[in-house]
């Protein structure tokens, strides 16, 4: 049987098709390179490229491999992006994910692991770690979008022979520690790519949005979770589902939180230098301080992390950026070996 992967060009998705290949699986990878690159897609994997919506393509590839699960990344993720244009992300995450679903339906794909996110939160009420069961109040509509794709997930498999995993992402970093892929995004926007970059000189400086939090130094404080770790929790969501569990959502997080100054500190010390950083103003939709409790992923998907220091998150993503830095000049901006 094959895996199709969607978005399996992004930083996410590129980390997955490999840890699938690495796992003797068959892949198929279909992206539309917006964001995404076709060197990062594991040679391995047969790769289509196109729109998660196009459904002459999906029935294309449906039709040539035997796909029994899809595992969905592509989607739009900046939140402050999110705030400025609501309907296109209501559009690429939530209404091609409802096309893509349904493909997959009249397909007969009996299980779906779905990229979502811990945004469906919202600032939880408490300091305590976030558990699933708690209220799902999303404060941008990268949130939202993502909220609505999971309840379609929920309706779906009651109405249908179908099973899927819904993953709550906490704040996903680092590289693949054997340095395949990393996140290469031109201008992306995650606080430990941005330093990395900073830190190496790519980068004038970068800006802290918000010191005023409620925090114990008033920036925002996060769960940061090595890429590697989340690949490998799909993959255990696969193997669950295919050993005939059932529909499951779960966080994916460590259950430690640190601020971005904090984040920032562990970047100084692992280049070795300082960086200039600017103050600034709280970005629309950021929530104040939100870390999982991934006690369900661990227990029911038999999920053991194995990069759980923000040292070695810090340092992958380094090494990565290092990498890119000997890009050659060409379309996909390939990196050298």
């Amino acid at each position: 049987m094959t895996v199709l992967v969607t978005g399996g060009g992004g930083y996410i998705g590129s980390h997955m098709v490999w840890a699938l290949v690495d796992a003797g699986e068959d892949v198929a990878v279909i992206d539309r390179l917006s964001t995404g690159f076709r060197w990062a897609i594991a040679p391995q994997a047969k790769f289509y490229e196109g729109d998660i919506a196009n459904m002459v393509l999906l029935e294309r590839i449906f039709a040539e491999n035997s796909i029994d699960a899809i595992i969905h990344f592509a989607g739009s993720i900046v939140v402050p992006e999110s705030v400025a244009d609501p309907l296109g992300y209501y559009e690429n995450n939530t209404v091609k994910s409802r096309a893509l679903i349904a493909a997959a339906v009249k397909a007969g794909v009996p299980h779906f692991v779905f990229s979502s996110t811990a945004a469906v939160y919202g600032t939880p009420a408490s300091n305590d770690p976030v558990v699933e069961e708690a209220s799902l109040n999303p404060e941008s509509p990268y949130g939202s979008s993502k909220l609505m794709t999971e309840i379609m997930l929920r309706d779906t498999a009651a109405a249908h022979d179908f099973t899927y995993t819904a993953l709550r992402y906490f704040n996903v970093a680092g590289a693949d520690p054997r340095g395949r892929t990393g996140q290469s995004t031109v201008g992306a926007t995650h606080l430990i790519k941005v330093a990395s970059e900073a830190a190496l000189g790519k980068r004038d400086g970068m800006t802290v949005f918000g010191t005023d939090y409620p925090t114990p130094d008033g920036t925002c404080v996060r769960d940061y979770i090595h890429v590697s770790d989340l690949a490998n929790a799909h993959l255990k969501a696969l193997q669950r589902m295919r050993a005939g569990g059932g529909s499951l959502t779960a966080n994916c997080g460590y259950g430690q939180g640190f601020s971005v100054l904090q984040v920032l500190e562990t970047v100084k010390t692992v280049v070795g230098r300082d960086f200039p950083i600017i103050l600034a103003d709280r970005r629309p939709g950021d929530a104040v301080s939100i870390v999982a409790n991934p006690s369900r992923a661990r227990e029911l998907l038999g999920w053991t992390p194995e990069h759980d220091d923000l040292s070695f998150i810090v340092k992958t993503a380094i090494d990565w950026e290092r990498h890119l830095t000997r890009t050659i000049n060409d379309p996909d901006r390939k990196p050298l070996g």
